[in-house]
């Protein structure tokens, strides 16, 4: 596994990289409030067939992360550095990868490029309201219609490595499966100066992946784009409900609840990669 920067409009992205690049290319798109450090043991596994590509999106990870104020944060921001990331490096197609934060991200690059994308997988990456469970959303909804102190307050709480330990364990039969390195290794990034502001900026926009939905299901209908759901079914984040969904669209989408939560390659590495790497033979290779 290689270790890279690439300059993108003046700032440092990071991104691993590993297998040839040569063979068909898997890009794999990290949540909040990880990095491709989430991808650490997925990497190794797929790289002996696959030219595997794993970025942190701006303000994530090792990648730049400029103030709120010199940088527009936003999805629509994020896309546009990890497609202009996939032109340097001629990524002309690629299966998606994607989780929390990467799904709306992912999104949006097949919207953008649609012949772009040769298949996608879902490891707990959202796509319909149904997947929302709203105890947790509510108060990001509250905060994004008003950022009043209060509101702002009540998000804040996300930032805090109390709530970072619950992303990775709640929902894991088995918490002693999933290392405390994940949710320090996270904080600590998070915890940079001026990057409570960017995530907050970013919590804000998020209903504006949510009015991106129905152009997502059209091009789900339109497309006919190969999916695998492996998804964390006891997710007290984004619900089964989520997952079950994406056949509203794709018929043929396959869709497997594994007994984890929401970082489910943390406790079920073994069965999640034995499902992707199956998909993607069957996807990509079969039509190489």
């Amino acid at each position: 596994m290689h270790h890279r920067t690439a300059t993108i409009d003046g700032h440092q992205v990071f991104y691993r990289e590993a297998g040839s690049r040569e063979h068909p290319t898997v890009l794999l798109l990290h949540g909040y409030p990880t990095s491709s450090h989430m991808f650490r043991g997925l990497i190794p596994a797929l790289a002996d067939r696959y030219h595997v590509l794993a970025p942190d999106h701006l303000g994530f990870g090792r990648s730049d992360a400029p103030p709120a104020d010199e940088f527009d944060y936003g999805f629509d921001a994020l896309t546009t550095i990890t497609e202009q990331l996939l032109d340097r490096l001629d990524v002309r197609e690629c299966a998606i990868l994607v989780q929390d934060y990467g799904a709306p991200v992912g999104w949006r690059l097949a919207l953008r490029r649609p012949e772009r994308i040769t298949a996608i997988i879902s490891q707990n990456g959202n796509a319909y309201e149904a997947g929302f469970v709203p105890e947790f959303w509510a108060p990001i909804w509250d905060y994004a219609a008003d950022p009043a102190p209060e509101n702002e307050q009540a998000v804040r709480g996300a930032l805090g490595i109390e709530a970072i330990r619950w992303q990775y364990l709640h929902g894991v039969p088995d918490p002693s499966l999933v290392s405390p390195d994940t949710w320090h290794h996270d904080h600590a990034l998070l915890s940079r100066p001026g990057n409570d502001a960017v995530q907050l900026r970013l919590f804000r926009d998020y209903p504006s992946n949510v009015a991106l939905y129905p152009r997502v299901h059209e091009y789900f209908r339109d497309s006919r784009v190969p999916l695998l759901a492996v998804w964390g079914g006891n997710d007290e984040i984004f619900g089964p409900d989520g997952a079950r969904a994406f056949a509203e669209d794709l018929p043929d989408a396959e869709i497997h609840l594994l007994d984890a939560g929401h970082f489910a390659l943390e406790s079920h590495l073994d069965t999640a990669t034995d499902l992707i790497r199956d998909f993607l033979a069957r996807t990509l290779l079969a039509a190489a």
